[in-house]
């Protein structure tokens, strides 16, 4: 019965300890904590990003630029960014857009429901997830929710842009529940914010505003970024696209 006893012992702290080595291993992977992990991806979507981000489509315009925290930016491990109020030139609605290029553990790490209540705020309507309709015919998911700090109410859409299999299209914009793991298989992942102030005009009002805002938003940028490196970065939607996603 010893013998018996002793083995069992012995197998159990073999598998704990491979336990602890496979968990740490995965991690240490995820994280590139085991080797310089190549950055060449990231950077390339960075300058993308920066570059020809579109500053203009549909009835929509930018009205100014955004600062960006340092430290916010740091701990959402953007390599590159964006940040920016538009305008909608009918409506006169405003929606922010945050975008940031990032390695897939990071940005995985860094959402509204984590970072916004440690400025303050406090949840709202809880997250749940959305989908879509895009102008070019496709779709998008994407998370939204509330969070409210000192009588100010801000609604947030967030998603994950990934290469796409589809010949002729950059992006896929996914929202999937276990971002960690889904994500970790892609090189370079952009993250984006579409944040509407709600305060005044409602939760539904709010709700048209970033879909809407995002329905033109994703194909014109995904256009961009699919756009021959050497060619010029401005890109306009076709009208009827653009007409079917905002009536």
């Amino acid at each position: 019965m010893t013998g018996v006893g002793s083995v069992s012992g012995l197998w159990a702290v073999i598998l704990s300890v491979a336990l602890v080595v496979g968990v740490t291993f995965v991690q240490g992977t995820m994280t590139e904590r085991w080797a310089p992990a190549s950055r060449e991806e990231v950077q390339r979507a960075s300058r993308l990003l920066e570059a020809r981000f579109p500053k203009e489509f549909g009835d929509w315009k930018v009205e100014q630029q955004l600062e960006s925290d340092p430290k916010e930016l740091e701990r959402a491990g953007a390599v590159g960014h964006v940040s920016v109020l538009f305008q909608n030139t009918r409506s006169k609605s405003r929606v922010s857009a945050f975008v940031v290029s990032a390695l897939p553990y990071d940005a995985s790490g860094h959402t509204p429901d984590r970072c916004y209540p440690g400025a303050g705020f406090t949840i709202g309507e809880s997250e749940h997830r959305v989908t879509i309709p895009l102008a070019d015919g496709r779709k998008a998911e994407a998370y939204t929710g509330t969070f409210v700090k000192a009588g100010q109410t801000l609604r947030i859409f967030w998603t994950y842009g990934v290469p796409s299999a589809e010949k002729d299209v950059a992006l896929d914009w996914i929202a999937p529940t276990l971002a960690r793991i889904a994500l970790d298989r892609y090189p370079a992942v952009y993250k984006l914010y579409a944040i509407v102030d709600e305060t005044r005009i409602g939760s539904n009002q709010s709700m048209v505003d970033c879909e809407q805002f995002i329905a033109v938003l994703l194909p014109a940028l995904d256009a961009s970024l699919s756009a021959d490196e050497t060619s010029p970065a401005t890109v306009e939607s076709p009208a009827a696209s653009e007409s079917s996603a905002i009536d």
